[in-house]
């Protein structure tokens, strides 16, 4: 997965692949094999050799926001942006009758549906929550009107692509 971090006005660009408890970050030209784990919610271990490192990240109030991160008595607000998401893969504004097919972005969970078939959304409101890569991703409306079909359960994995709901 490929990334741009923000941290302090300074851009990066960041490479991360994960096999299991195994991950590897290339974060400009620095390469990182660490061992992460998250033995509480939003509290991350990373293990790098012999060197062992605790993370409290803080999720996003909304899309678009930082994450704030502590180590230790570092804090840092951290902008994530992925290159994907911006080239619109996450919604179709294009469908036809004024459809929105809802779609994710990359793999993933379905964690929690937030609106009900045909209630009403406005602009921007919160409708379902897919977890990948061990971060959550809240998907919003595009556009008022009425969720006209739901597609997927809570629990559900979904792959890249896939259409969550309809928004109309």
């Amino acid at each position: 997965m490929k990334l741009r971090a923000e941290i302090s006005g300074e851009e990066s660009e960041v490479e991360i692949n994960r096999t299991g408890d195994k991950l590897s970050a290339r974060v400009g030209d620095r390469l990182y094999d660490l061992e992460v784990s998250e033995p509480e919610k939003n509290v991350y271990l990373f293990k790098n050799g012999g060197n062992l490192s605790e993370a409290l990240v803080s999720c996003p109030l909304s899309t678009g926001d930082p994450y704030s991160v502590r180590v230790g008595s570092l804090e840092l607000d951290i902008q994530l942006t992925d290159p994907k998401r911006l080239r619109g893969s996450a919604v179709d504004l294009h469908a036809v009758g004024g459809k929105a097919e809802i779609k994710t972005a990359m793999p993933g969970k379905v964690v929690r549906i937030l609106v009900a078939d045909s209630d009403e959304v406005k602009k921007g409101d919160g409708l379902i929550v897919v977890e990948a890569m061990k971060m959550q991703n809240e998907m919003r409306s595009p556009k008022d009107g009425k969720v006209a079909g739901i597609r997927v359960a809570e629990g559900e994995t979904v792959g890249a692509g896939d259409v969550l709901l309809v928004v109309e």
